[in-house]
């Protein structure tokens, strides 16, 4: 390539960054750069590790020919031994920058897998280099970027285009890495504020007392008998049964649009807050369903295993919230402040007592619409807290199975 369309590359990656290019596309980019400057790439791979809480780290493929393909590794399915075969390791594990291997030249066969079948398919010249970032703050599984360049041309790669490429990965890096930390922040935030919050984070809403009033439905449940049975499950299983349920419970409220603001030990406050509040008390009550089919289902399985099972107790009500930031200058809380949540809590509350595994509140069950056919009244009742008694309602078992 000329020296020209190099600095031009490299001036691409960044403003294609800047603009907000994946990183697919950055890397679909530079590739059609270098071939378009007359460098044969048959095969280019880049990645990194990730600080995420289910993928331990993804890459993108570009092969020529094909469309660029994305490769991500979970925490729970990681191949070790294809990672034990790689060059990259050799690499992240190691103190070398760089490593190359003539394919059509001294290469010995057997060294790595990946570059055997290179070698076979007629490339002729491997080269991978890793960028280490300097600042030790830095996550290390965020901190190596690897990437690996390999072409087909007979005699393989001249000094001046590995000098070349090398120029060109260090702006791919930075950029490639720009992107991930921008996914990265969104994803962290998240996964420990929930969507709704996080986004509203990451709009500027950070500074404290920042809070907006909201009417909304509010979710409010617990593991039933739990106490009990943190002491009698021996703790290296508790994490797992706590993760089991939870599992459930929150994966039905985010089917049916609810967010998750806050784990309490083993209880969960979420709310659905959809401008309709119909269309959230409805979502509600589907999430609950859901749950209920879920946990039936896991119960089921542990039963199967020998293992210890549970059911869950369900509040759900409806009331005006102030949804913003808490705490103290240095230290805040994203979620939700109000005597509704109290009120949610004590309703909860009154599921043991009347055993009943969901009860929702007069004000969820007044305005239920068409889904008031799902409640049937429990009677009124003094809630611990709360100025007046109020009607409280459940499932109608009988009306849905007719249904």
């Amino acid at each position: 390539m000329q020296e020209e369309a190099v600095s031009a590359a490299v001036d691409w990656l960044v403003q294609a960054a800047l603009a907000g290019s994946s990183q697919g596309e950055l890397l679909q980019g530079i590739c059609d750069r270098f071939v378009a400057g007359g460098l044969p790439l048959k095969r280019v791979a880049a990645g990194s590790g990730l600080l995420h809480p289910t993928i331990d780290s993804r890459g993108f493929r570009w092969a020529r020919g094909e469309t660029v393909q994305r490769e991500e590794y979970f925490h729970d399915r990681v191949s070790m031994d294809d990672w034990e075969k790689s060059p990259f390791r050799t690499l992240v594990e190691g103190n070398e920058r760089s490593m190359r291997r003539r394919l059509d030249g001294d290469y010995r066969v057997g060294e790595y897998e990946l570059l055997d079948n290179l070698k076979a398919a007629g490339s002729t010249d491997y080269y991978a280099v890793i960028h280490r970032h300097g600042d030790p703050t830095v996550s290390g599984k965020l901190g190596d970027f690897v990437s690996s360049w390999t072409i087909d041309r007979p005699g393989g790669y001249s000094d001046t285009e590995i000098a070349q490429i090398e120029r060109v990965a260090s702006a791919f890096a930075l950029s490639y890495q720009s992107r991930s930390m921008h996914g990265t922040i969104r994803t962290l935030l998240e996964t420990y504020l929930g969507r709704g919050a996080a986004q509203r984070v990451l709009l500027g809403n950070i500074n404290r007392g920042q809070a907006d009033a909201i009417e909304t439905v509010i979710w409010y449940s617990d593991l039933a008998h739990f106490t009990r049975i943190a002491d009698e499950v021996e703790r290296e299983h508790l994490l797992s049964f706590l993760n089991e349920y939870a599992a459930c419970l929150v994966e039905s409220i985010e089917a049916h649009d609810g967010e998750v603001l806050k784990f309490i030990g083993d209880g969960i406050l979420a709310i659905f807050n959809e401008d309709d509040l119909g269309i959230a008390r409805s979502n509600a009550l589907d999430a609950a369903f859901r749950a209920e089919e879920k946990i039936a289902a896991l119960n089921e399985s542990r039963l199967a295993q020998g293992v210890r099972t549970t059911d869950f107790y369900l509040a759900l009500h409806v009331g005006d919230l102030l949804f913003g930031n808490f705490g103290s200058t240095n230290r805040l809380d994203f979620t939700v402040l109000g005597p509704a949540v109290n009120e949610a809590s004590r309703i909860g509350g009154m599921c043991r007592s009347l055993d009943q595994r969901v009860i929702v509140s007069s004000a969820f069950a007044e305005a239920a619409g068409p889904r008031r056919r799902d409640l049937v009244s429990l009677g009124r009742y003094a809630l611990r807290g709360v100025g007046q008694p109020q009607e409280l309602f459940t499932i109608d078992r009988s009306a849905r199975r007719a249904s």
